[in-house]
């Protein structure tokens, strides 16, 4: 397969040296002649597929690469104009066409939009998700996501696509290189109408990172693109057992060539989880727990930048972000061994935790995108650096009263930080024939420090815990280059890439023992992507896709850190230095009707996979740890189905369904296991409109048979309600929501892995009553006269 793809991209580039194909360009104008900004034009051909799309520039021009003497035709439309439809006779003599769009003599009060903007519609390799539906019902981008059809989010704040392996988070393209928990505290840290779109990528290209093996999901938030001075101020509250409250403000600004934009957001968050387990130990004694935490939170971002058009070509921007996140929580365990019947208590105890903790990162970026011509071609730049930092507290306290009344405490600190730079550069050339090259260089280096220091109390003495007190440095440096060419060949669609990625990871543990570890290695990894046209159902084009990739997923710091965190006195966490990253080879199959993805199945072989396991504390048999190791290999076979009626009338929704079958084979506790579980996940997204200015929508998920790693879950889900209405000729949006209507997001679950048998519950503070209030203000240019449509009602409308 490697042999085929690198033969493939050295033949397309050969095709380029033919040239049957002329650069056209196209230019829309007012009657006045001034140019018309932002419009759509599509080229068709003569079976009435799409050829190619664009909008137009500032200059109202848009730029397209056509075949001479081939029948084509221009649609070209924008909100406040009348749809102009043309022929276009294109040849070596006549490349470059005008056209004068003719105005809308309604009113806005008047103006009905009838063009439909789905939810989700698929672009090539990835899927687009429009979030302006959901965002009104979430306080934070994390509830975005959980919202968005398709996309699963588990209490830890893991995101899930097509596989059990966790997708990889990009905001803006680039990779969130953090834990899990870091990642969801930034999250929850973003105002959710920051966000633009969300792309999905279940099998990346080659322009991505190797390192997504459970596909990538990428949040690109809204820059300052609108004409004059925008924003609008938002507020919002929900309340469950306990509540949220959250306040932002968001300012937009485009003068001539110079743009600019800046997001401000504070919540304080509360919620709770409880947490009952029963276990067996290796004696045969029982040990049931109970564990209740809330998590009281104080959340500030803040997100600005600006840009600059240098020229005609080139552009520079320049975007920060700044979040901070000050939690403490406290959590009652209480602990009881029994005899295997139940009938005696051997030990009762009550342990009460707090942790205080500070979370402070920025990331800085300056990109640049130079435009080599008008047919598309291009270099892209993207530096960034990266600062984090977590600084926390833990205090424990056990009182036992049984077997004898006694009491066991300590406390800790700990502070990591970390260091993220990146360098990246992109390069895509048109040409001849429909072919496009891509090629890029890229390269990370990342610097990690981590020291926690543990106390015990012995009496009235205060002892370190050489146990948990911990120092560990990490540093890794990710060096990659790819290159990805496509061709467009009649209904066919190749496009064939290769990325080599050179890795290496240093990690060495101080205290309490000096142990290293070094991996230095390169893999090349293909991806192959195939299109076709199939047909058309009731006048919708109907595609079908072929996606091969190979990728590998790294332990991250978290992962291999050997710290060993408290939990409770019979379970506390550490990471594994010996853990090796795992390759997975996805294929996948799909079919999209008019954009709309409505089926794919897939498989994905993952080698060396690493999740997360339960040991017994071999010094202890009463004490259990949790941590990651390699496992073996699994087999992963999914399946999804999509419907849609598209928006733009009364009422819309989308349906969809997906099945996943896992075959595990590997080696745990020197034992062969074998496992294997398929789960079966329900997903919708319904919206009514009632009336010109009021919207119900309704979201929701069922999970049968689910699965975390080697956890068996309960049936579960939940259905959220949204009710809006616009207000003051609509510049004020009122929402109100209901969440986990019917309290069912919760389950149960078991694990039965080697020596460990437990089984238990997972209940969160899900069932919410919120409301929501968003007002839009602006003063815009000349550009957007008086018999111009507000923007901003038009796209709500539309969608």
């Amino acid at each position: 397969m490697q042999k085929f793809i690198l033969s493939t991209l050295l033949f397309l580039t050969s095709l380029g040296l033919l040239a049957q194909t002329v650069p056209v360009h196209i230019k829309l104008t007012e009657p006045s002649k001034d140019p018309i900004v932002g419009a759509t034009v599509r080229v068709l051909n003569a079976d009435s597929s799409v050829a190619q799309a664009g909008i137009t520039d500032t200059l109202g021009t848009v730029s397209f690469v056509l075949t001479p003497a081939r029948p084509y035709l221009l649609i070209a439309t924008s909100i406040g104009y009348r749809e102009l439809r043309r022929s276009l006779a294109v040849s070596e003599q006549q490349r470059s066409f005008t056209f004068t769009l003719t105005e809308e003599s309604q009113f806005l009060q008047e103006v009905q939009v009838t063009a439909a903007r789905p939810l989700m519609r698929q672009e090539e390799d990835k899927l687009i998700v429009d979030p302006e539906p959901i965002v009104s019902t979430s306080t934070s981008t994390l509830e975005v996501l959980e919202k968005t059809p398709g996309l699963f989010v588990d209490p830890d704040g893991n995101v899930y696509l097509s596989s059990t392996t966790p997708a990889t988070i990009y905001i803006n393209g680039r990779e969130q290189r953090m834990s899990t928990a870091d990642i969801a505290s930034m999250l929850k840290s973003l105002p959710p109408n920051s966000i633009a779109h969300i792309e999905v990528l279940r099998t990346p290209s080659a322009r991505y990172d190797a390192s997504g093996s459970g596909g990538v999901v990428n949040i690109v938030l809204k820059k300052g693109v609108k004409i004059g001075l925008t924003g609008s101020v938002n507020a919002s509250f929900n309340q469950g057992s306990y509540g949220n409250q959250m306040l932002g403000l968001n300012l937009n600004n485009q003068v001539g060539k110079r743009h600019s934009y800046l997001n401000l957001n504070y919540s304080r968050r509360n919620t709770y989880e409880r947490v009952e387990t029963e276990r067996l130990l290796a004696n045969g004694n029982r040990i049931a727990q109970q564990a209740f935490t809330i998590f009281p939170s104080d959340v500030a971002y803040a997100g600005f930048g600006f840009g600059y058009e240098l020229s005609p070509k080139w552009e520079v921007n320049y975007d920060s972000r700044i979040n901070y996140n000050g939690t403490n929580s406290s959590s009652t365990n209480e602990s009881i061994i029994s005899t295997p019947d139940v009938s005696t208590l051997l030990s009762y105890n009550t342990n009460y935790l707090q942790n205080h903790s500070n979370v402070f990162s920025v990331s800085q970026g300056v990109t640049s995108k130079y435009k080599i011509n008008e047919e598309g071609s291009e270099i892209t730049t993207d530096f960034s650096y990266g600062y984090f930092e977590n600084r926390g507290r833990q205090d424990y306290q056990t009182l036992f009263r049984l077997p004898q009344v006694t009491e066991l405490a300590g406390d800790g600190e700990w502070t990591n930080r970390r260091h993220l730079w990146s360098g990246q550069v992109d390069a895509r050339y048109k040409l001849p024939r429909q072919i496009a090259l891509e090629a890029g260089l890229k390269s990370t280096f990342q610097g990690f420090n981590s020291g926690t220091d543990y106390f015990i109390g012995v009496g009235d003495q205060r002892e370190q815990d050489n146990f948990r007190t911990n120092t560990f440095t990490y540093r890794d440096n990710i060096n990659a280059a790819y290159l990805q060419g496509s061709k467009t060949f009649g209904a066919f669609l190749l496009k064939v890439g290769a990325r080599l990625e050179n890795t290496i990871m240093n990690g060495r543990q101080h205290i309490p023992s000096d142990t290293s570890f070094r991996i230095n290695r390169t893999d090349l990894f293909p991806y192959l992507y195939f299109s076709r046209r199939v047909g058309k159902i009731a006048g919708y084009e109907l595609r079908s896709y072929l996606v091969m990739r190979r990728s590998i997923t790294r332990p991250t710091y978290e992962y291999l850190n050997p710290f060993a965190r408290f939990v409770d006195q019979y379970l506390y966490e550490t990471g594994n230095p010996a853990l090796r990253p795992q390759f997975t080879q996805n294929y996948e199959v799909n079919i999209s009707v008019d954009e709309r993805p409505i089926f794919a199945i897939g498989r994905n072989y993952t080698e060396d996979i690493f999740t997360n396991v339960l040991y017994q504390d071999p010094r202890n048999p009463a004490v259990a740890y949790r941590s990651y190791d390699n496992l073996g290999r699994n087999a992963e076979t999914y399946f999804r189905l999509l419907g849609a009626i598209p928006p733009g009338g009364k009422y819309f929704f989308v349906v969809g369904l997906q099945y996943n079958y896992n075959d595990y084979r590997g080696e745990y506790e020197n034992s062969p296991l074998e496992f294997q579980r398929g789960s079966t996940t329900l997903f919708t997204y319904h919206q009514l409109k009632m009336g010109a200015l009021t919207t119900l929508s309704l979201n929701g998920f069922y999970r049968m048979k689910g699965q975390l790693q080697f956890y068996e879950l309960s049936n579960f889900g939940n259905v959220n309600l949204n009710l809006n209405r616009q207000l003051m000729n609509k510049k004020m949006l009122l929402s109100l929501s209901v969440s986990d209507v019917f309290f069912t997001n919760k389950y149960q679950f078991t694990l039965n892995q080697g020596s460990i048998a437990a089984s238990g519950a997972r209940i969160n503070d899900t069932r919410r009553v919120g409301l929501s209030l968003r007002y839009n203000f602006g003063v815009r240019k000349r550009e957007e006269r008086s018999g111009m449509p507000d923007f901003d009602s038009l796209e709500r409308n539309s969608r």
